[in-house]
């Protein structure tokens, strides 16, 4: 039997790194974001609760599939093992990629100096 793939993705969301585990990501059928579904969460039978991993349960807790635009990917690696989803700050190390590509007013085609 085949083994479950698995994939660790990092992506920026209101200024936050989310990390999450996921049994599936893929290119979406909406243009410009990654489908994300199949999330997994470290089900541990011990007393120890990380907090951060279960804000990211209960936020997800209904979703079955969920849609990241592509420029907030961060990172997706296919991991053997699953670590601890969590969400941090993102720091100095991480930048927005910038929204538009055009400003306003700056459509300059077929202008004549």
């Amino acid at each position: 039997m085949p083994k479950k793939q698995l994939y660790k993705i990092s992506f920026l969301h209101l200024n936050k790194v989310y990390e999450v585990y996921a049994n599936q990501v893929y290119q979406s059928d909406l243009h410009g974001f990654v489908t994300i579904e199949g999330l997994t969460f470290n089900e541990r039978s011990t007393v120890v609760v990380d907090p951060g991993e279960e804000k990211l349960k209960s936020e997800f807790e209904q979703v079955k599939r969920f849609f990241v635009p592509m420029h907030s990917i961060i990172r997706i690696d296919e991991v053997d093992k699953q670590g601890t989803a969590k969400i941090s700050d993102a720091g100095e190390n991480i930048a927005h990629f910038p929204s538009s590509v055009y400003s306003p007013g700056s459509n300059d085609q077929g202008k004549k100096s």
